[in-house]
């Protein structure tokens, strides 16, 4: 049996503000396998995005240990825990980030050449991706001239670009109208179990959460 795709053990993450000690995440454990979605719950401020960022490697947690794909990150430099990140994990975030000077096509091309693949290989991916979205034809157009439910879509393959083990995403469609939002979840949970990736995913809408594997809540610092 494969190792999970994620695990957190025991994670703490505390953070000093005003000369006190605020404990953001209080022993947060929680595993995730191949193709299971997951739905990350809890009320604003209750450290959605800091577990989010632990389990992304782009914070370090005050204890306790994160393991993706079996590789246990506390022991990593700054160097391993961003091959990892690069390799095995891709991100999306409630607004898309796109690079506006590149087009749809051109950002979903990059991270796969930063990866060492070739722009052949990174174009035919990208391609490929943008069509199981229904954004073949949009491909060439630059962020800009793009709907926000469009750009989204190019956010969502652009993360899975990579082949990664694990998507994390951050109230993916946060700032999108219920109907487009409902066609972008459509699209990234289609997505998701067909590449048969990890997912845990962060949002306030209950219809959603409703439509994953299972879910799991944060409330003071603990995941239940």
């Amino acid at each position: 049996m494969s190792d999970p795709a994620l695990e957190l053990a025991g994670v703490t993450r505390d953070f000093e503000q005003g000369g006190r000690v605020l404990n953001v995440l209080r022993g947060a454990s929680l595993g995730l396998n191949a193709g299971e979605v997951v739905a990350l719950v809890g009320p604003s401020g209750s450290g959605k995005s800091t577990l989010l960022h632990i389990a992304g490697l782009l914070e370090r947690p005050t204890d306790g240990e994160v393991r993706v794909g079996g590789t246990a990150c506390g022991a990593l430099g700054d160097s391993g825990r961003t091959a990892l990140r690069r390799d095995a994990i891709g991100f999306v975030y409630q607004f898309h980030h796109l690079l506006p000077e590149f087009s749809a096509r051109e950002n979903v091309m990059l991270p796969q050449m930063i990866a060492g693949i070739s722009r052949r290989a990174a174009r035919a991916r990208a391609g490929e991706l943008l069509e199981r979205v229904g954004l073949a034809e949009r491909a060439g157009h630059r962020p800009g001239q793009l709907s926000g439910g469009e750009q989204q879509r190019v956010a969502v393959v652009r993360a899975l670009a990579n082949r990664p083990r694990l998507l994390l995403a951050d109230e993916p469609t946060g700032n999108l109208d219920p109907e487009t939002s409902g066609q972008v979840i459509d699209e990234l949970l289609a997505l998701v179990r067909g590449e048969g990736l990890a997912a845990l995913i962060a949002t306030h809408n209950p219809d959603i959460a409703a439509r994953m594997d299972r879910t799991v809540t944060l409330k003071d610092g603990v995941l239940n």
